[in-house]
């Protein structure tokens, strides 16, 4: 009112569901919700999962996101692809300071591919990978309800995101042809 800044964080977004956050993507578009960080596989399956208060910059969540998955496997992965709003030259060094051998970021900002991955080949390779985690995301939205939660609350709204990974997984198991 008045022309008066208001933090983001004293907004009330919804009545109904005070803990919704304001999402800002890129100076383009606002959404209302949550955002979550997937991480998948070669096998098509969704290996870990965070849901996120606030709206940190993406920039922000790489390095924990790498962290995480030598949390849970016990060792970093070989190779790392990320959307473009991960990109940044901080993170491609923290990613190689832990053996990481291929870091592809979507978007470049300023890196070389070379620097990212040990040919345009491998950074060829992962861009496709990561094109094909963009669809898996979209099937979520679209066939597992993913771009809508019906139920209540914060504990809720986690357990709906969870209930449609797990889903989305079964199907990926049950869709695979037996060896």
């Amino acid at each position: 009112m008045g022309g008066e800044k208001v933090d983001a964080s004293d907004k009330v977004v919804s009545i109904f569901e005070p803990h919704t956050d304001i999402i800002v993507k890129d100076r383009r578009d606002t959404y209302y919700g949550h955002k979550i960080c997937l991480t998948g596989g070669p096998s098509n399956l969704i290996l870990d999962c965070l849901v996120l208060e606030g709206n940190p910059a993406d920039t922000d969540l790489a390095i924990p996101m790498l962290d995480r998955q030598k949390q849970l496997y016990g060792r970093y992965p070989l190779k790392a692809c990320f959307d473009g709003g991960f990109a940044s030259k901080d993170n491609l060094k923290e990613a190689k300071s832990r053996r990481i051998k291929d870091v592809c970021f979507a978007k470049k900002r300023g890196l070389k591919e070379t620097a990212m991955c040990r040919s345009q080949y491998v950074y060829r390779s992962l861009r496709r990978f990561r094109a094909g985690i963009e669809s898996g995301i979209s099937w979520l939205k679209r066939c597992l309800g993913l771009a809508r939660c019906t139920w209540k609350g914060w504990d809720s709204f986690k357990s709906y995101v969870w209930s449609s990974i797990v889903a989305a997984n079964l199907l990926t198991i049950a869709r695979a042809k037996p060896s």
